[in-house]
């Protein structure tokens, strides 16, 4: 065996070592939210099923107890869909826009402005909460679904705007100030040059934006009302519910439910997300 298939043979073993790590939570979480009681009591975390077991599922999606509420995941997992389509929208679209201004159509203090606008990249967001409870409540959003929506896309607003713009810096101004020439306006370029060009760094934040507003805890917990908890909510419940016997595999099976569609995802779309950053990373 020569040195390269050496090094090749040694870098596969690395990354099969890493795959590993990381699905083995995934498999262990699988295989138990197919196992009956009897066979949890009898057998071990790797242990695969004697027989396919849909129940769990079925008892997280709509009859396990989250609390006092005995509806499962299933008003949790829509009341997450509501919040995160629009926000994900909302906030990609205001991103892109913020970030074609700043680019293209700088203005005196632009770079100063976007300057404080990355101390919201970094700053926590627990520092946001009193305040954004205020606005919420001054604006009759508390509680609410709209409410989590606004909150979430002030939040991607820094985050989308720094993606955007610096794609957008890559874009050549001759074709822009050739446009213009021609008689195109701010919405005209927007429309039928930027955003066609725009296709990697779109895919980047709309799977990073879903993917943070899916995933947030935070934010649902502080600002959501009892018919407008998203499903990291629904998921807290339903785990810290006590019963008089513990039912793990329908943690397994909620805790599945409650993480599938960002795993769909970045299954269906993470090569865009791959070609996305890379694109990127050239043009910056």
């Amino acid at each position: 065996m020569n040195t390269k298939n050496i090094s090749r043979f040694a870098v596969y073993a690395v990354l099969g070592m890493a795959a590993f790590f990381f699905l083995a939570p995934l498999y262990v979480m699988l295989v138990t939210s197919l196992k009956d009681a009897n066979q949890l009591r009898a057998g071990n975390l790797l242990s695969l099923p004697t027989s396919l077991n849909f129940e769990p599922w079925q008892l997280a999606w709509s009859t396990a107890c989250t609390g006092v509420d005995c509806r499962g995941l299933k008003p949790y997992f829509w009341n997450s869909v509501s919040m995160a389509v629009p926000a994900v929208l909302i906030s990609t679209a205001w991103g892109a826009l913020n970030g074609y201004v700043l680019s293209m159509w700088k203005f005196k203090g632009s770079d100063l402005l976007f300057g404080f606008m990355l101390f919201g990249v970094f700053m926590p967001f627990q520092v946001v909460l009193l305040p954004m409870s205020q606005v919420l409540g001054f604006l009759g959003l508390s509680s609410s679904v709209a409410g989590l929506v606004l909150v979430h896309c002030l939040a991607g607003m820094a985050s989308t705007t720094l993606f955007f713009r610096n794609y957008y810096t890559a874009i050549p101004r001759e074709l822009i100030q050739a446009a213009r020439m021609d008689g195109a306006g701010f919405w005209r370029i927007f429309y039928r040059i930027v955003i066609p060009m725009s296709t990697p760094i779109l895919m980047v934040t709309l799977i990073w934006q879903f993917t943070n507003i899916w995933n947030d805890f935070l934010f649902g917990v502080a600002f959501s009302g009892a018919d407008s908890k998203p499903i990291t909510v629904g998921l807290n419940n339903l785990a810290n519910t006590t019963s008089s016997v513990k039912s793990y595999n329908v943690d397994m099976a909620a805790a599945i439910i409650a993480g599938l569609p960002t795993m769909l995802v970045y299954v269906l779309a993470g090569q865009y997300f791959v070609k996305g950053l890379t694109a990127g990373a050239v043009k910056g």
